[in-house]
């Protein structure tokens, strides 16, 4: 490990890089989890408008992340500063963006779905580069399997400290109370980053930047790690998407024990990460992601037998989903690190990994919106009824289906990676 690397195991340098992690987990969740079910039920916009509204914004998203993640890199050739401040820039808009999101100046259902589809676009490219050049500072600090799993547990354990807080105010405080803490928190985020340790710089230029694009995919070790992270990545985003659902009508639960199911889960996630390093140092980042799935297996699992007011059982499911949670957040992109490391990029080209990495992110969130919520109002599910086939479709979209999607990702994760890892090993 270099000692330039070592720098941010220092308490002071790993919270002043990763605690804008902290509002951009914060704004995901209102962004990802918390919109469609709002629309639904608040100004009664139909599933399967929501569901083509949040696919077009999300695959638009998707699409821009491997341009913005090579504009990062010329930033990154430039200079530290001009990477600080586009993104104060881009703080301003995705602030501004959440605040037109769940306060529409429209009425009607078409004015509405129109609404939320600019405003979404727009939000989430903000949100897109802030998160392609934060993972990509991570990145570029260097460092060992242990270093670099640090520096993603910085970041990420900030970011499940946001992601509670961002389930809980809107049902404590209220929708304004929620906006007003992520931006107070997008603030002190952005000024902690202006402090973090330097990152190395360096990078294309001119002509061979729009090559650069492309470079990610001449290298078998990130097409392998990218096919994994997007089969788990599909398999986390369905149950996020529907998991507001599936509390409200499955277990018909009050929204009052939504802050408890939410919070559980992402504490638990957050009280897991010291565990998942520590697994790292003996099993290795590979082998320790492969053990997170195997968890959230089981927890889904257990979730697709659960019955009507089974608090108890949900709030157990939630504590074991949410300890595998944690080795999704902080391991796959350590790997990614590792592989950018490997192939002698570090310092030139993360933002086109990092690009291509959000892409494969937003995309599953894309298809998990835009096929799952369509697909229940086709299988006879509407919010708020108790239609037992519709009850037993939204059943099998929350639990059986990702349960099924992770133990394909477990698969290829053992096939593609972890594998040839051991025939590389002398």
């Amino acid at each position: 490990d270099s000692p330039h690397g070592l720098a941010v195991l220092q308490t002071r340098q790993g919270l002043a890089y990763g605690l804008l992690g902290l509002p951009l987990a914060f704004v995901a969740l209102p962004l990802y989890v918390m919109l469609p079910h709002h629309y639904a039920q608040q100004y009664g916009v139909p599933l399967a408008t929501l569901g083509l509204v949040l696919l077009l914004a999300r695959l638009m998203d998707a699409v821009v992340d491997p341009f913005l993640g090579r504009w990062t890199d010329r930033l990154y050739h430039r200079s530290t500063h001009h990477v600080l401040q586009s993104g104060v820039v881009a703080a301003v808009v995705l602030a501004l963006g959440l605040w037109a999101l769940f306060y529409p100046q429209v009425q009607g259902t078409t004015a509405l779905a129109v609404w939320a589809w600019a405003v979404l676009v727009l939000a989430t490219s903000a949100y897109s580069w802030l998160g392609i050049a934060h993972q990509s500072w991570g990145a570029r600090l260097g460092g060992g399997e242990a270093v670099r799993g640090r520096v993603v547990a910085w970041r990420e354990g900030a970011g499940l400290v946001g992601v509670v807080l961002a389930s809980l105010l809107p049902v404590l405080w209220g929708l304004p109370a929620m906006l007003v803490v992520f931006v107070l928190a997008l603030g002190l985020g952005c000024w902690a980053w202006s402090r973090a340790p330097l990152p190395a710089l360096g990078g294309p230029e001119g002509a061979a930047v729009a090559h650069d694009l492309w470079r990610p995919w001449q290298q078998a070790g990130f097409r392998r790690l990218y096919a994994v992270f997007v089969v788990n990545g599909i398999a986390t985003a369905i149950p996020a998407t529907l998991v507001l659902f599936f509390i409200q009508d499955r277990l018909l639960s009050p929204a009052s024990d939504q802050p408890l199911f939410l919070g559980t889960y992402f504490l638990m996630a957050a009280l897991g990460m010291p565990l998942w390093l520590r697994t790292v140092q003996r099993w290795g980042l590979a082998r320790t992601w492969l053990l997170g799935m195997v968890m959230a297996v089981l927890g889904f699992a257990w979730a697709s037998g659960l019955q009507s007011h089974d608090r108890l059982g949900f709030w157990l499911v939630c504590a074991l989903s949410g300890l595998a949670l944690g080795s999704d957040l902080a391991l796959p992109s350590a790997l990614l690190a590792g592989v950018i490391a490997d192939h002698g990029d570090r310092g030139r080209h993360e933002g086109a990994y990092f690009g291509w990495w959000n892409f494969a992110a937003k995309l599953n969130l894309a298809l998990a919106a835009g096929l799952s919520l369509p697909l229940l109002a086709w299988w006879g599910y509407v919010p708020g009824q108790q239609d037992p086939a519709g009850l037993q479709a939204l059943t099998w979209a929350y639990a059986v289906v990702p349960c099924g999607l992770k133990l394909i990702a477990g698969v290829a994760l053992y096939t593609l990676v972890i594998r040839p890892s051991y025939r590389r090993t002398p």
